[in-house]
């Protein structure tokens, strides 16, 4: 994705949206709003984390399984693929181990 856009779209979110071939599935802009909602989405869920942790969930695993669970669901709006993306950059903005996730199918089928 290369325009004059100045939101820099990581390879790792790059690649849910694109087919085996590495092509992707989505115009680029497209793809930057879904970075964008989801990369927001991450960082607003941090102190939810932070309050389950200490609040009533035993382990950050625990913590991180729920919140996935709640974002696999269709009411989240975000696919399966961004939902486990998004726990495991939520892992990574608390400096929490990764918690194991089913792998999501790949983009287009």
């Amino acid at each position: 994705m290369h325009d004059d856009n100045q939101i820099h779209v990581p390879p790792s979110f790059t690649a849910l949206h694109s087919d085996a071939r590495q092509r992707l599935t989505a115009p680029a802009a497209e793809i930057r709003e879904r970075y964008e909602l989801c990369e927001d989405l991450a960082n607003h869920l941090v102190e939810q984390a932070q309050t389950l942790y200490h609040v009533q969930a035993p382990s950050e695993t625990e913590v991180l399984s729920r919140i996935h669970a709640g974002l696999c669901t269709a009411a989240s709006g975000v696919s399966p693929a961004e939902a486990r993306w998004i726990t495991l950059r939520l892992a990574e903005l608390l400096y929490w181990r990764a918690p194991e996730l089913p792998e999501a199918p790949p983009a287009g089928g």
